[in-house]
């Protein structure tokens, strides 16, 4: 006699307590056995990938033409991935660390800035990363509450200065995920100016900020240049997100020379992979291509919008590849998003005690995808 299907992972991240309760995303093989499903139909909509890979990339891969057979462990220093990157984001060559993935490049941070017993700052809600890494370092969180979305979900300036003080670092994305929104004109440039001018800094200085821009392509906007003029900032770049890349596990560290420095000790020789280092180095200067994906993305981006918005369940304003959707309650996001998994489409859902527990978050994906998202919705919404 067959029994019940194991219980699967959760297939959202737990907001955590204590490090023992980090939770991850469900495979697509767990959430096919949880419904009955082939594996090969689920869709994923909570993890922000984008399936447009450069083809230069595509094709590199698909020739073996790599700098080194895969029996041997990259080079140390990925220097011609380096130089790839230098060109592209328009830093110095020793102003970059490569990691595997932004997720490496956080974790590397933490390492090298939060000591247990600190505190970092979290303009919440953002990237669940930022606590899980900070309780990890055995740091207090000292959480901020970001503005309402009237505002677009931007940081409250004044109190994350206030809890800043004597923090030894901070945490900010811009874009934001999950809110999808870039920090308005001069906000990060008006943050950084009082956390220099802070006279009440750490006796070490004021705090380190680490400023993911994974989503930064989708709005053609980076904040690097900011490094020269508050010297503790790390800029996080990624392949993962407009590159499409995110399977090959390849991110990047910007900062001054002195900052990569404090980072660097805590950094593997060789955690990105001979094959990644080909592929990334082959599609960062490829902009004509990246252009495209951007606008592709936007243009799907919208349609999507407008599909939800006919539906009755209007996005709000998102500048990324992903749509932060409320449904009006918790409990109406979490039967939602049980029927989609019920159909092998996977939404970002958000824990019942978090501020974004009565919303989704969909992934703009390619649009017959898009439309079977479309479709399950206004079969669910028809069933209610």
């Amino acid at each position: 006699m067959t029994g019940a299907p194991a219980p699967v992972t959760p297939v959202t991240m737990a907001s955590p307590l204590r490090p023992a309760s980090y939770a991850w995303e469900a495979t697509d093989e767990e959430v096919a056995e949880r419904f009955g499903l082939d594996p090969s139909t689920v869709v994923r909509f909570d993890l922000n990938t984008n399936p447009f890979p450069p083809e230069s990339a595509i094709r590199r891969l698909s020739e073996g033409s790599y700098d080194r057979p895969i029996s041997e462990y990259p080079p140390s220093d990925y220097r011609r991935l380096v130089a790839a990157a230098a060109t592209t984001y328009g830093v110095e060559r020793n102003e970059i660390l490569v990691a595997a993935g932004a997720d490496e490049v956080l974790d590397l941070c933490a390492k090298a800035f939060l000591a247990e017993g600190r505190a970092a700052v979290i303009p919440g809600p953002t990237y669940a990363m930022f606590r899980v890494l900070t309780e990890q370092r055995g740091a207090t969180v000292r959480a901020v509450t970001r503005r309402g979305p009237a505002e677009g979900f931007a940081i409250d300036v004044p109190a994350v200065r206030e809890a800043a003080r004597g923090a030894a670092l901070v945490w900010l994305a811009s874009p934001n995920n999950p809110t999808g929104l870039p920090e308005p004109n001069g906000t990060i440039e008006l943050l950084l100016d009082g956390l220099t001018a802070d006279t009440r800094a750490e006796p070490g200085g004021s705090p380190f900020v680490v400023l993911d821009e994974a989503y930064v392509e989708f709005v053609g906007r980076s904040l690097v240049a900011l490094r020269h003029r508050y010297e503790r900032l790390v800029v996080v770049r990624t392949a993962s997100k407009a590159y499409g890349l995110a399977g090959l596990r390849v991110g990047f560290a910007l900062a001054v020379r002195a900052t990569i420095v404090r980072i660097e000790p805590y950094r593997p020789p060789g955690s990105v992979a001979v094959p990644s280092i080909a592929a990334v180095t082959e599609a960062l200067p490829d902009i004509a291509t990246l252009t495209r994906t951007v606008d592709r993305i936007a243009t799907e981006r919208a349609r999507l919008a407008s599909g939800l918005d006919a539906l009755g369940w209007p996005a709000w304003p998102s500048a990324t590849n992903f749509l932060l959707v409320p449904f009006g309650s918790a409990a109406t996001a979490a039967d939602i998003a049980e029927r989609l998994l019920a159909r092998g489409l996977v939404p970002r859902t958000f824990p019942a005690d978090h501020p974004l527990a009565d919303h989704l978050r969909i992934t703009v994906r390619a649009p017959e995808d898009d439309d079977r998202l479309l479709a399950a919705l206004a079969d669910v919404g028809d069933s209610r």
